[in-house]
């Protein structure tokens, strides 16, 4: 019998082919109906992923949430249900693929994240919306009351006027980036203009200038971060202490950052993007067992001290040594003249 955790065990295990006609060839108890029913007809949900990374988590009031998307690349699939035309920031354009919202919490320390929370973004089946995720996500955290943490981290795509009033009225602290055509008011009697057009404040960009965002009835501080390499990178953050500086911006900014190291490493060390069932209930199941892959094997590199690739490459070492003393494939060399 096919059990959610020997299907994890098998994510963990191969090496390459995650299908499901690759599980049954594996599996002699199981064929390849087993696996698809299974997937199609469970029920697994992100509330296993919260309840399995709650007590793992390194939490304290200078802990972190960060939100941010990713898209499952599916564009050789034409008939996944889940599947939509969208953008990939991975591939700098549109393609197939199943959209996710993830929400991550970090120590703030280097390497120290856990994925807390995710939601499907499939329009066509919920009529839900990427910022519709983000509030339900934030809600759940702020209903379940179990984390520390009260800093969101996120970029300007979730930076719109409904969320940074709903983490505010909720008592927390945002850090996100804004897109230079967002208006701003620095004071009544110049009134709105674009980030691009500001002048900088009377001393300097070092602790930011408080300003005014359109349909925001509460102040914010914002920075102007310039790269060494001369882009330009706008920061908004409810958190208006006098002792605020840019470096400390800076630091909150770099811990954003993790949520995309949690992204390069879901897809190729779970298979997420490889499930081929067709069905939008499959796809889901899959997904989720592929989080609790994720924390399985994260949590297995920090205890043997390693990375997570480390980690998850070290389990064929056994039989690569085992291949080396007996080899399967007879080696054929050529006569020397």
């Amino acid at each position: 019998m096919l059990t959610q955790a020997k299907y994890i065990d098998f994510l963990l295990s191969t090496p390459r082919n995650y299908t499901g006609t690759h599980l049954a060839a594996h599996l002699p108890e199981v064929s390849h109906d087993q696996v698809n029913r299974f997937l199609r007809d469970s029920t697994f949900s992100a509330a296993q992923l919260r309840e399995l990374v709650f007590p793992l988590l390194a939490d304290s009031p200078e802990a972190f949430l960060l939100v941010d998307d990713s898209v499952q690349d599916k564009r050789y699939s034409r008939f996944i249900e889940v599947a939509k035309r969208q953008y990939s920031g991975n591939t700098h354009g549109m393609v197939t693929g199943i959209g996710l919202v993830n929400l991550v919490h970090s120590s703030g320390e280097a390497g120290d994240f856990l994925p807390l929370d995710f939601r499907v973004y499939a329009p066509e089946q919920d009529q839900l919306t990427k910022n519709d995720h983000f509030q339900a996500m934030f809600r759940q955290v702020v209903a379940d009351g179990k984390v520390q943490a009260r800093t969101l981290l996120f970029d300007c795509w979730y930076a719109g006027s409904a969320n940074l009033k709903l983490i505010h009225r909720a008592g927390w602290i945002f850090f996100t980036t804004l897109k230079s055509n967002r208006l701003v008011s620095v004071s009544k009697e110049t009134g709105y203009q674009a980030l691009d057009t500001l002048a900088p404040p009377p001393g300097g960009w070092s602790k930011g200038a408080e300003v005014r965002l359109q349909e925001v009835p509460f102040g914010v501080r914002l920075f102007k971060l310039v790269a060494t390499d001369g882009s330009i990178e706008w920061v908004v953050t409810n958190h208006l202490a006098t002792h605020l500086t840019r470096e400390m911006v800076v630091d909150a900014v770099q811990v954003r950052w993790q949520v995309e190291e949690f992204h390069r490493s879901f897809k190729p060390l779970t298979g997420s993007e490889k499930c081929q069932c067709r069905k939008a209930q499959a796809q889901r199941n899959h997904l989720t067992c592929c989080y609790l892959a994720w924390v399985s094997l994260r949590q297995f590199a920090r205890h043997t001290a390693q990375t997570l690739y480390q980690a998850h490459q070290q389990q064929w070492a056994p039989y690569l040594r085992q291949l080396l003393r007996q080899p399967l494939i007879p080696v054929l060399l050529p006569t020397c003249a």
